[in-house]
């Protein structure tokens, strides 16, 4: 394979094994520069510059770069012009790494990233490549200012739109934990909304599994993001969704019923309507997961207005969204609970299960309408 000129060493014209920079900017093969210096020479080869400060600076990106050129193999010919691409970025990259880089210059590298990658999608595949996902995470949980924040986790979601899950997994790390808990605190609508996404991603992927069980035992975390919910802010829909992912593991439910959570969505669910919201068929999702868990039935039967917000969503003119999960929530209530069947009945559940049934939704949901009038017609039966 023909060694591209940006891999080889000036100094021994060979493939760059351990590359190093020196100030002058200037990459040399760390045996070779060393070697240099043996010999007395206080110069950069190239420039034949003095060299006050002859320190040797890894250059990690370098490295990653011919590490994956070499994986290739020769039946592959390098692109020359992926060095062309990649190198302003690594660029970029290495500001955002500098600890000389103001907090101004690194506001405006992450301006430049964020234009990047909304003007030229392409170049997302390039900045995963050369790990700045890692490094904007890291930059994020390491205490940034509200500021900061807000232009790091545009990039951050951006990047994450490729299924790059697993390097969240630093939350699992105590220190880091607490600055997310901290930003999600502190943080404004916006910041809110972002660090919802990123739960939401934790939620789904496999690979953040053990991760979404922290968050979902995490109470200070919990007590945030229930609060959201019976809030009117900007932020409101981005917590249910969040709430509703968290629900996808069963060690969640618990914690989330103790933290209010059935409340929460039941106030949101009657008041989808009157206030144009539209996550109440994600709102009653997370109610049909957490009545799944004796607490929850609890919590909804013993809710004012629990079983009459369920009752709503088994039939809206709009549309059937919900619907399934509504009835399959009442199945499991009313089955448990006669309490509950008569809450239902009293709310309009027959009205309801009538008006679904004439409509033009799916087998499906017709056969669980059914199921459901069977149900509370034979616990009628039973009280009598």
């Amino acid at each position: 394979m023909t060694i591209p000129h940006l891999f080889r060493c000036p100094i021994s014209l060979d493939l760059l094994s351990d590359p190093v920079t020196l100030s002058t900017g200037q990459t040399y093969d760390r045996s070779s520069i060393q070697n240099w210096f043996a010999y007395g020479n206080l110069t950069c080869p190239v420039t034949m510059q003095n060299l006050p400060d002859p320190s040797l600076v890894p250059n990690h990106n370098l490295r990653h770069l011919i590490q994956q050129w070499r994986q290739l193999g020769p039946g592959h010919p390098f692109d020359p012009d992926y060095l062309t691409t990649i190198d302003p970025l690594l660029n970029m990259k290495q500001g955002l790494e500098s600890p000389q880089a103001t907090s101004q210059e690194k506001f405006q590298i992450l301006q430049k990233i964020g234009s990047l990658m909304d003007e030229t999608p392409s170049t997302i595949p390039f900045l995963l490549q050369i790990g700045l996902l890692p490094l904007l995470l890291q930059l994020l949980f390491g205490k940034s200012d509200p500021g900061f924040a807000e232009k790091l986790l545009p990039c951050i979601l951006n990047l994450m739109s490729f299924g790059e899950f697993g390097c969240l997994n630093m939350l699992r790390e105590e220190s880091k934990m607490e600055s997310f808990v901290v930003l999600f605190e502190t943080g404004t609508a916006m910041i809110k909304q972002s660090l919802c996404h990123l739960v939401g991603a934790i939620s789904v992927s496999s690979d953040t599994r053990e991760l979404c069980g922290m968050i979902g035992k995490h109470h200070r975390f919990l007590h945030q993001l229930v609060g959201l919910i019976h809030q009117n802010s900007e932020a409101l829909e981005d917590g249910i969704k969040a709430v509703s992912a968290l629900c996808y593991l069963e060690s969640n439910r618990e914690e989330l019923v103790q933290h209010g959570l059935i409340n929460g969505l039941v106030t949101y669910i009657l008041s989808s309507e009157t206030k144009g919201r539209n996550s109440a068929a994600t709102a009653m999702a997370a109610i049909e997961q957490v009545v799944g868990i004796k607490r929850g039935k609890e919590a909804l039967i013993n809710d004012p207005q629990g079983v009459k917000a369920v009752v709503k969503m088994v039939f809206r003119v709009s549309d059937h969204e919900g619907s399934e999960s509504a009835l399959n929530s009442l199945i499991m209530v009313c089955y448990e609970s006669l309490q509950a069947g008569e809450k239902a009945i009293a709310a309009g559940v027959l009205t309801q299960l009538l008006l679904l049934l004439q409509s033009q939704c799916g087998c499906r949901i017709k056969a669980k309408a059914t199921t459901l009038l069977k149900l509370l017609r034979s616990k009628r039966d039973d009280e009598q």
